[in-house]
Parts: C-alpha cells; sequence; structure tokens
C-alpha cells in the first residue's frame, strides 16, 4: 500500500485537529453558553444526588433532595437575573 505525501498527511492531520477543535468549542458553547454559573450548579445538583445514592441513604431521599436542589438553582439564578437588570 502506498504511503501518503507528508503534505498530504500533514493537512489531513490539521483538517482532523479542526474539526475536533470545533467539535469542542461547540459543546463549550452549548454547555456553558452565558451562564457558566448554571453548569457548574447542574454538576453540584447532579454530585449531591450521586453523594446520597452512595451513602445508602433511602431512595425518598434521594428523590427528595435532587428536585428540591434544582428548583434552589432556578430561583438563584432568577433571582441573580433579576438583580443585574436593575
Amino acid at each position: 500500500m502506498p504511503q501518503p505525501e507528508p503534505q498530504q498527511a500533514t493537512a489531513g492531520a490539521r483538517r482532523v485537529t479542526a474539526a475536533f477543535g470545533a467539535f469542542g468549542a461547540f459543546w463549550l458553547d452549548f454547555l456553558v453558553g452565558d451562564t457558566p454559573e448554571l453548569l457548574l450548579g447542574v454538576l453540584i445538583v447532579i454530585g449531591a444526588g450521586a453523594l446520597v445514592v452512595h451513602q445508602r441513604a433511602p431512595r425518598a431521599v434521594a428523590v427528595a433532595a435532587i428536585p428540591v436542589l434544582a428548583i434552589a438553582l432556578l430561583i438563584a439564578s432568577v433571582l441573580r437575573r433579576a438583580r443585574s437588570r436593575h
């Protein structure tokens, strides 16, 4: 099988690198967007839920804790936005 010339291999590597960079930029913009604190808050809610489950707490605790934390995150986000408009 013939080997590609170095110039062709370099151009192909640049295209792959650019594609991965564009893919990463898309996900960064999609997940973080304008409010990186919401991404952090969601990760904290998920982590807290995982911690509750890992500690072998009753399932009712996890079922109640995750929605309560998510609602608290939503309220904090709305209040923060309302304060920034004034």
